[in-house]
This record gives structure tokens, sequence and C-alpha cells, in this order.
């Protein structure tokens, strides 16, 4: 059967919903162990080893997002998928943030999207026999329903998408990044992200989303979440798609033409190789610049222009591979001659409203 032989672990306080879909999932081959609340599911966690574990994000005694934290403690291996209403949008953002790999709304019209969800999560190291071409229309379906919520109420998208922005320095062992974002209106139509991968690598990008409406921070959770995905499957030794920029735009540019968001994306990814300070670097669009940044200056790296993300007949993306001097930091920065200055001037602040700096900004790895 479709989930053979796979153990799941279901966190739900209803219990008709959890006993509907236990039964489901149970009639699909999987074996299904079943927790009430956060508390009881850690437990549950602790004795057990499972395949993936369904969680609801709003429950008594211990919270989903308290839970997964705990269990990403203890496992970061296990793969997450979470339930929740649209009441607690911000919770589902951290929940991604956490590695989740994706997410389903309540009410679940469908049984099945639960089975392809969990397909979709497991595709690469449960069946080799599961084709992503037959499940890649499959994987955040739900989040369209809270698009027209997020298009309507600028509120719930600025909330959304705030939860999302790191600090606005992060310091890693070897490394640490610094940013400035200025927005002039509610939702930033810029989003920057950075992670550390494995003891070697380090990832930073930044990306400007067009039309620059409430879409954006839908934008900027799918892009999140894309990212996430591929980080957890490096971790279990599946793909190194994270530390390969071409390869990462690539693949974000088929998952967000099939989003529905009708939105396109410039971006430039970088990943920096710790030990000899090696930097891959990819391009898409022509309105993020990447520069080596020292005593003289900056110095823009030479990117031919490439179409945007998420656009069907899109080509691939520009790459560049450069060894980095003593002394050089790495900078993705917005076109406008007021932010490069500003970023030579080391004024870092985070996401910024501010309507007399244009929108934009720039982001600097340092080591």
């Amino acid at each position: 059967m479709a989930l053979e032989e796979l153990v799941i672990l279901l966190v739900e306080d209803d219990p008709v919903f959890r006993r509907i879909v236990a039964t489901f999932l149970s009639s699909r081959g999987a074996k299904v162990i079943e927790a009430n609340d956060g508390e009881q599911g850690l437990d549950k966690f602790k004795q057990f080893a499972f395949d993936i574990v369904l969680a609801d994000l709003s429950m008594p005694i211990m919270g989903g997002l308290d839970m997964l934290k705990k269990m990403s403690e203890l496992n970061p291996d296990t793969p997450s998928i979470v339930i929740s209403g649209n009441q607690v949008m911000a919770d589902v953002v951290e929940a991604l943030r956490l590695g989740a790999s994706d997410y389903l709304v309540k009410p679940v019209s469908d049984l099945f999207l639960i089975e392809n969800a969990i397909k979709q999560c497991l595709e690469s190291n449960v069946s080799k026999e599961v084709h992503l071409e037959d499940l890649e229309e499959l994987s955040y379906q739900e989040l369209q329903d809270n698009l027209a919520l997020l298009e309507q109420n600028e509120q719930a998208a600025k909330s959304v998408q705030q939860q999302l922005f790191p600090p606005s320095q992060i310091n890693y062992l070897t490394a640490k990044v610094d940013y400035s974002l200025y927005k002039s209106d509610e939702v930033s139509a810029y989003f920057i992200d950075t992670v550390n991968v494995g003891d070697n690598h380090l990832v930073m990008y930044m990306a400007h989303f067009h039309p620059q409406d409430n879409r954006a921070a839908f934008a900027s959770v799918l892009l999140k979440s894309f990212v996430n995905q591929k980080l957890k499957l490096y971790r279990n030794g599946t793909t190194q798609a994270i530390i390969e920029p071409y390869n990462m735009l690539s693949y974000l540019n088929e998952r967000m033409t099939k989003s529905g968001l009708d939105i396109c994306i410039d971006i430039v990814y970088v990943v920096v190789e710790l030990t000899q300070y090696r930097a891959s670097i990819a391009q898409a669009g022509n309105g993020l610049r990447c520069y080596i940044r020292n005593q003289q200056g900056l110095t823009p790296l030479a990117l031919p222009d490439s179409l945007q993300l998420g656009i069907l007949n899109w080509g691939h993306p520009s790459a560049q591979f450069r060894t980095l001097m003593p002394g050089e930091q790495l900078c993705i920065a917005s076109s406008k001659p007021e932010h490069k200055q500003m970023l030579l001037d080391n004024q870092f602040h985070g996401l910024a409203y501010d309507t007399e700096i244009p929108t934009g900004g720039y982001m600097q790895v340092s080591f």
C-alpha cells in the first residue's frame, strides 16, 4: 500500500479529527501512534523511532511549536508536517523556520492531501518509485487557502513576513552576516536569509519580489520553506543541492513557477566554503548584484543578466566562482547608490521601516 511500513506520530488534540486521520493513514498501510497533546507527543517521540511527525500547533499542556523544538533537539533528522488554522499563521511561519517540511490548513477537505504531503516530504529517502513530476503540484496546495487572507489583510501579511527575518547581525562560529533592508510599506518586497550548512558551508541569499504587494509575504514563506526542505535533505545525506547555487535556483524556479502566486523574483544566492573561502554565486534577474568588498571599496562581480525566477520559459541562472582573499567580504545589494554608500558606512539595522530611504538594502558576510 501507499504508506506501507511508515511509522507516523500523529499529535492532535481534537479526538474526532485525530481518529479520522489515523484511520485513513492506517488504511493506507502506515503504523500510526497517536498523542493528544504536545507533552504526550514528546513522550512517544522519545520511546519510538518515527519516519515522520504530523502535528497540530494549537494544543493544551504543550503546544506544537514547543514540542517540535524539543523533538528537533532530540533528533533533527525526523521530518515534520504541521496542521494549522488560519488564525495561527505566525506559528506556522515559526514552524517552517524550525524545519517543518510542509503545512496543511484545517479543515483538510481531502485526506489524500495528507498522504501526498507525506510522500512529498519523504520522496527522496522512502520510495524511489515516487517521482517528483507526480508530486510537484501537491506540495503547498493548502497554502493557497491563505493567499486571499494575506492579499486583503496588510497587517496579517506584515506579521507573517516579519517572523522570517533574522536579527540584524547573525554570528556563526567562523563568520558573521550583517544586513539592512528598508521598506516604505507594511510588507517588504525584499527578503534575506542565511544559514550554516554543516561545518563547512554558509549560505546567504537576497530576493526581490515583483509585483511589490502583499504577495511578497507569502513568497517569503514559500522561499524559506523550499530552502528548508533542501536543508533537511542535506542533513539526511540525500542531496547537496542547498550548497550548489546553480541547482538551487533551478529548483526554486520550478517550485515558484508552480506555486500559483504569479510572482517573479530577482535573487542572488551565495554559498561560501569556509575552509578555503571559496564562494559560489548564482543570480537570476538583474535587480540585485553581488560585490567583493575590500579596502578599495565595492567591486561588482561580472555576472551576466538572466531571467527572473517564476517565469515558465526560464533558461538558467548566471553563475560564478570566486576565492575570497584575506580581509575581503562578500556582499549582496540592490541597485540604489544610497544603499551601496550605506553599506560602505557599515550601517546595519536589520529590517527597517523608513520612507526617506529607497526600498531595498544590502547584506554582507565577513570572516
